[in-house]
């Protein structure tokens, strides 16, 4: 689906027949979240009953550059035209990053929020890891790339399960699809609001991954730190995207949303 508002356009896609509203907010990508909606429906199932779910990408036609505090804004915009509020999000990655933000500038929009595998404040180590992935991108060699993504993304043990599977990701991707994550990559260099964490005063759960190769488990502490919150954090055996791989992390996040 597509929603129009500001002169922005937004692909999203929706499940479930609940009455509450849960909004998922995914990290980096070369393609839209459409291409994963089977899948995305299918690990979220948990959420069917209870929830409408929504799950949005990043705007088409993506202007360069295009900060996080700025895909926050465009992705309230989108939610406010649907008529979602008091909703609980839980964003991964750079969704993380947008989450954060839409709690602080949109407080209306949030009951809960969910943060997994992300930062407040994107160090040194962080620029050198998504520079990278930037460089690769802008030669073209999206060989390698896909090799570097995978081996920081996943767990040594969904990389030797799945491997075949996985080098296929970025197959078909286009000059846009490339442009589209360079941006996104791009828009992490610098992304620090720390000193804004106190703006959230919703019920929070941060959960970190001590094998995460992206964003470090530090990351995920400095902000349960700062906020006070919940922290859960998974451990070596999970990569930077534990959310796929950990079978209980739906149901612990859904656990958290019933007590918030």
């Amino acid at each position: 689906m597509l929603i129009t508002v500001n002169d922005i356009e937004m692909e999203y896609f929706t499940f479930g027949r609940g009455e509450k509203i849960f909004v998922i907010l995914p990290g980096v990508d070369t393609k839209s979240v459409l291409l994963s909606a089977k899948a995305v429906q299918a690990a979220y199932r948990v959420f069917e009953e209870e929830y409408t779910v929504y799950v949005f990408d990043r705007r088409k036609n993506m202007p360069d550059p295009y900060p996080v505090r700025q895909m926050a804004a465009d992705t309230a915009a989108a939610m406010k035209a649907l008529g979602i509020r008091d909703a609980d999000i839980f964003g991964a990655s750079q969704g993380g990053m947008i989450a954060m933000c839409i709690a602080m500038d949109s407080p209306e929009l949030v009951h809960a929020l969910a943060l997994g595998s992300t930062s407040s404040a994107a160090d040194d180590s962080v620029s050198e890891g998504t520079g990278r992935w930037i460089a690769l991108a802008k030669a073209g060699d999206m060989t390698a790339l896909t090799s570097e993504f995978i081996d920081c993304l996943y767990s040594e043990n969904t990389i030797g399960k799945y491997k075949e599977m996985l080098i296929h990701i970025n197959d078909n991707v286009g000059e846009e699809g490339i442009r589209r994550f360079i941006i996104q990559c791009e828009a992490i260099d610098g992304f620090n609001v720390y000193g804004e964490l106190d703006k959230i005063t919703c019920p929070v759960l941060v959960i970190g991954v001590e094998g995460d190769k992206v964003l470090p488990a530090a990351h995920s502490r400095r902000i349960a730190e700062k906020l006070g919150c919940e922290l859960y954090l998974y451990g070596t055996e999970y990569g930077h995207c534990a959310f796929d791989e950990a079978p209980d992390y739906k149901q612990r996040l859904l656990d958290f949303f019933h007590q918030a």
